[in-house]
């Protein structure tokens, strides 16, 4: 699938090209770069987004994988709208989102998926639980955590769910930017990435 917008094979689309809603997270590219590594995505591959914010994972999915069907779950129907908007922009037709809260959304799902991206959540252990039921053999599971609470809820529930092959990156990532007259670098925002696999 090709974009007149991003013309390239590769993921890690700019993030001045997507639409934005203000206090609205977004992954920046780096970091979604690193979430799309640890998702070892298959052509195939029926992705879950769980809190999918500006939709910026479920669109570079959908570029990489145009046989692949990706599910965007998010809350609130203004920022399901603008992931509409967002897919729309890159011509993006792979991807259904869905406006619900999850844990209790994901009953409503039909397809089983193979990878699953939690992007933050309230009630993270009660999703990881219903995810990881769901989830297919031989499938991957992935979790970001911006705080420490966060964090240990997220191992927490990995052990306890018996997840396999986990691996727990903090990246330190830092941009060029200019501030008046000069260069410098500022650092975005840290965050934990989960990821392993369920082995059964």
């Amino acid at each position: 699938m090709s974009s007149s917008l991003w013309p390239y094979v590769t993921p890690g689309i700019s993030d001045d090209l997507f639409e934005r809603l203000p206090g609205i997270p977004m992954s920046k590219r780096e970091v979604r770069l690193l979430l799309i590594s640890y998702l070892r995505l298959q052509s195939d591959s029926i992705v879950w987004d769980i809190g999918a914010g500006t939709g910026t994972i479920p669109v570079e999915i959908g570029l990489i994988c145009p046989q692949g069907r990706i599910i965007a779950i998010e809350r609130d129907r203004d920022v399901a709208n603008l992931i509409r908007r967002n897919c729309d922009r890159f011509g993006v037709e792979n991807v259904k989102v869905i406006e619900g809260n999850a844990p209790e959304c994901l009953d409503g799902l039909a397809e089983a998926p193979s990878r699953v991206c939690i992007e933050g959540g309230r009630h993270i252990k009660a999703i990881l639980q219903e995810v990881w039921k769901r989830l297919l053999p031989q499938g991957r599971v992935i979790a970001t955590a911006a705080n420490l609470e966060s964090l240990y809820a997220v191992s927490e529930s990995f052990a306890d769910l018996q997840v396999r092959n986990v691996e727990v990156v903090q990246p330190a990532l830092n941009r060029l930017e200019t501030r008046g007259i000069h260069q410098t670098f500022a650092a975005i925002n840290p965050i934990f990435i989960l990821s392993g696999e369920k082995i059964d």
